[in-house]
């Protein structure tokens, strides 16, 4: 005898679908979270500025490793119609949901906030804590793989080494990390044309990451968010069905 397509069997073969998609949402949020790890090798000179973005990342992971178990939990559940399972299923992804919508919205609106005390706080850190080219210190070493890669000098411009704990060590005005070409006899510490030293600084092309950063971030977020909806509903539906 052929199967009813009766509305409770349409809706238990379309949260099947729906859990699915939960769980390609939580391999979303894992990729988005090795993504940010990845990035934030250059932002993270910023310090405490851009800490914050490091772990919504691990948090993402998190949430990510967590996302796909309750997928395949939700599949089970609706298989052998377990209310108990379909109700810790939807409870889960509620918060889980909640908790995406919450850090997206903070990570937009907090970024202009972030923006104008890093400035600050970058410049002051920089100008007593970096020591030099090939120094083994993970903050100057950081420093060295920014002015590398972004091509830049400092913060604002090379002129922030001036004064700074670097020139009081070294007696140079600018690190080997701020020349075009490292190995160049130019590059002494000493020759500040342009055509020797990058001589814009590097907050600007820093923000500009970190901006990209937040903006990516929050639409993964909003994005899983978007696709945990239906099966939220449709787990909230077949537990109340079965009550």
């Amino acid at each position: 005898m052929a199967e009813m397509h009766t509305p409770y069997s349409s809706l238990k073969k379309l949260l099947f679908f729906l859990n699915g998609l939960v769980a390609m949402s939580g391999v979303l949020l894992i990729g988005l979270g090795t993504w940010m790890n990845g990035k934030a090798a250059l932002t993270r000179v910023l310090g405490l500025s851009s800490v914050h973005l490091l772990h919504i990342g691990c948090l993402c992971l998190a949430m990510g490793c967590g996302m796909v178990p309750l997928g395949l939990a939700g599949w089970y559940g609706a298989t052998k119609e377990h209310r108990g399972i379909l109700l810790f299923c939807f409870l889960s992804l509620l918060i889980i949901a909640l908790v995406e919508v919450t850090v997206a919205t903070v990570v937009l609106a907090f970024f202009p906030i972030v923006q104008d005390l890093a400035l600050e706080h970058t410049l002051a850190t920089l100008r007593e804590s970096y020591k030099g080219y090939n120094e083994p210190d993970d903050y100057s070493a950081g420093w060295n793989l920014v002015m590398a890669k972004l091509r830049c000098c400092g913060v604002n411009n090379y002129t922030d080494f001036v004064g700074s704990s670097f020139e009081t060590m070294t007696g140079r005005i600018y690190p080997r990390s701020c020349c075009k070409s490292v190995g160049a006899t130019a590059c002494d510490g000493h020759s500040v044309s342009s055509q020797v030293i990058h001589q814009k600084g590097c907050f600007h092309k820093l923000m500009r990451l970190t901006k990209i950063q937040c903006f990516t971030l929050s639409g993964g977020l909003l994005g899983a968010v978007a696709i945990q909806v239906p099966g939220i509903l449709a787990t909230w539906l077949l537990f109340a069905k079965l009550s």
